[in-house]
């Protein structure tokens, strides 16, 4: 197991990579045979081919370039990358580990378990197996938050049309606020009211904080009118939005608020209690569907970042 092998008595990053950083892998791959062709052929024999194979597919299917190519020349098909990345590991297997690492998942280790004993293998293999415990951390951390936030709207409150426009009165203005009607304000402050104890203790505190709210609103509403100074301002004679409209601008608001819950920027809310939380692990309670999508967009975002990575090293 590669959690077994023994570290080497060097820095945690092997001298070998402060020599190499002068050296393109990319480039090795392409131009130097060298003499490794046999520690990659011996793989074969050893009944490594599985994961060799999987790891050949996952690669070639991650979009990242696999040879250089002049201006012009046509891209390589699936087939001809596999082509490519199978040589390139008989070749030099090493090198292959340190260019394609960002891409390799820890059940594709064992192709290059005849390496077991470099310094520099272990350290690209640990790489892999530090990153993957990472981004399963993240993804525990997010389906802890993901359904606390459908705790919370069940629960009723910290989602309350109220409380979202506590925490964020220029967002609620610009995509609710400025659209009430009166009647629907005095029914906003009549829920308001309710919500407390109705006494003249209640409607004080309900004062002041309504007071507060107004101040900080019309501090953020200046700083973003600074901000926006150069551009052309709005048509005062825009028309009123249609209930369909407005009805689309709440369901953004909502969905703004529950992004900023899941990405941990509710600055009052304390996330220990969810994220150290093994009561959020059962995942029961969520929408299969509204969990698939967001956690989809979210691994896209880490895939990019990657796949950034890895074209900005082969420049």
């Amino acid at each position: 197991m590669w959690g077994e092998i023994q570290s080497c008595s060097k820095p945690v990053v092997p001298a070998y990579c402060k020599e190499h950083s002068h050296k393109s892998a990319g480039d090795e791959l392409d131009h130097d045979t060298g003499d490794s062709a046999s520690s990659g052929s011996d793989v074969f024999s050893q009944g490594c081919s599985g994961s060799l194979n999987a790891m050949i597919e996952a690669i070639a299917n991650s979009g990242t370039p696999v040879k250089s190519q002049q201006l012009g020349e046509p891209d390589l098909t699936l087939e001809e990358k596999k082509q490519v990345l199978m040589e390139q590991y008989k070749t030099k297997p090493l090198v292959f580990l340190e260019r394609y690492h960002a891409h390799l998942k820890p059940e594709h280790l064992e192709a290059f378990s005849h390496l077991s004993t470099d310094c520099r293998a272990q350290y690209y293999c640990k790489e892999v197996q530090k990153r993957t415990s990472s981004s399963s951390s993240r993804t525990r951390v997010r389906n802890q938050r993901y359904a606390a936030l459908r705790a919370l709207q069940k629960e009723g409150q910290y989602f309350s049309e109220e409380q979202m426009r506590m925490r964020e009165p220029l967002l609620y203005e610009q995509y609710i606020g400025q659209y009430l009607s009166e009647e629907e304000i005095l029914q906003r402050a009549e829920v308001t009211m309710q919500q407390g104890l109705g006494g003249l203790a209640d409607l004080l505190i309900n004062s002041y904080q309504e007071k507060q709210l107004q101040e900080r609103l019309q501090e953020e509403q200046n700083r973003e009118h600074c901000a926006e100074e150069e551009e052309e301002e709005e048509d005062e004679d825009e028309d009123e939005p249609t209930a369909e409209e407005k009805a689309m601008l709440r369901e953004e608001f909502l969905s703004q608020m529950h992004q900023s819950f899941l990405d941990g920027k509710d600055k009052d809310f304390n996330y220990s209690e969810v994220d150290e939380n093994p009561d959020y692990d059962n995942l029961d309670i969520v929408s299969r569907d509204a969990e698939e999508r967001y956690f989809d967009e979210d691994d896209n975002e880490e895939e990019e970042e990657v796949e950034e990575e890895e074209d900005n090293s082969m420049m």
